[in-house]
């Protein structure tokens, strides 16, 4: 639609089957309203009117990052483009979780809700389950919402959430970004069904050209090494491990370098669902079953979290979090409300 003065809104409606109060609905719209930045979509405005809530947003002409690189119509993004729109989503995450006066979690980073503007700037939207949290708190216990294929280990298996799932979220983007490919497709012959595990094996190799989309007939090579690198940083099965966003955003900008990898991302398939200690947990001797892991005793403690002496080694946790990692919290800070039950 079309507002008065020209501008092109979009329209969402909440569910009628969510369960929140008009007075948290307006609570949250002052909140969401509260976050401003280039990087994120623009709330105009809601309107209420007995059961039906309405969201108006700025409408963005060329959709959703999904469908500018794996739909049908697809923009054809260039090697430039897509990297300027990885800086960007990194932007926006910094701003929710470091330097807004109310920290967010986004809880469901994807490339459907990264939507791009006449310029193809990216905008972080749809913050139907995002949560606030706060600097006292290292994590929060949920309900698990989001969207599989870029949960975070930790946070699917047992709701345990904090500002480094959107982190896992974002380097499964950036991964699809750099392939032109979602993150798992049956399609394909066996090892390259599901992207990360694909991503680590050619980083491990030296062949990360390979994963580049084909459909690319130019791209930076060193910016595509350093594009993977960030993003199994960010992929990591400890979140401590995980970098915070500002920190991502060095990297991408070529302001800091980019440490080493030596550890493979997370999969869901690693994690035992009936051991609420395992997500963080990993065998010392991965040589004899890669998805072992230890009992709890065998790992240090670093933020309430416990991690394997072999995946959370000094220098690389010191070389990814910067002398001054703590500052950030190492394993996030919690929320006190959340927001649910959008629809298109």
């Amino acid at each position: 639609g079309t507002l008065d003065d020209g501008r092109e809104i979009a329209v969402k409606q909440l569910s009628v089957s969510s369960h929140q109060g008009k007075d948290q609905f307006m609570t949250e719209i002052a909140t969401i309203s509260a976050v401003q930045h280039r990087n994120l979509v623009k709330l105009y405005g809601c309107c209420i009117n007995a059961d039906n809530r309405i969201l108006v947003y700025e409408y963005l002409a060329n959709k959703s990052l999904d469908q500018a690189i794996f739909g049908q119509r697809s923009l054809n993004l260039d090697w430039a483009t897509r990297y300027d729109i990885c800086i960007g989503v990194a932007r926006g995450l910094a701003y929710l979780h470091e330097e807004s006066r109310l920290r967010i979690v986004h809880r469901d980073v994807k490339a459907s809700n990264i939507l791009l503007d006449s310029n193809l700037t990216p905008k972080i939207s749809d913050f139907g389950l995002a949560k606030l949290y706060d600097d006292d708190k290292t994590h929060i216990s949920t309900c698990v919402a989001g969207t599989f294929g870029y949960l975070a280990p930790e946070y699917a298996m047992h709701g345990h959430l904090t500002e480094k799932a959107d982190v896992f979220a974002f380097g499964v983007v950036a991964l699809e970004a750099v392939s032109g490919r979602p993150n798992s497709d049956l399609s394909l012959e066996e090892e390259k069904v599901y992207l990360l595990g694909w991503a680590w094996k050619l980083q491990e190799t030296s062949c990360i050209s390979e994963l580049v989309d084909s459909r690319l007939s130019e791209f930076n090579e060193e910016e595509a090494k350093r594009m993977v690198a960030i993003a199994l940083l960010c992929a990591q099965a400890s979140p401590a491990l995980r970098p915070p966003m500002s920190r991502v955003v060095a990297m991408l900008s070529g302001d800091i370098e980019v440490p080493t990898v030596s550890t493979r991302p997370g999969y869901l398939t690693d994690w035992r669902f009936n051991d609420t200690t395992s997500f963080l947990t990993e065998a010392a001797d991965k040589s004899t079953d890669e998805s072992h892991y230890n009992s709890p005793s065998t790992g240090s403690t670093v933020g309430g979290a416990i991690l394997s002496p072999e995946i959370a080694t000094t220098p690389m946790f010191d070389e990814i979090m910067g002398e001054d990692g703590d500052e950030y919290g190492l394993l996030g800070r919690t929320s006190a409300t959340s927001m649910s039950g959008f629809i298109s």
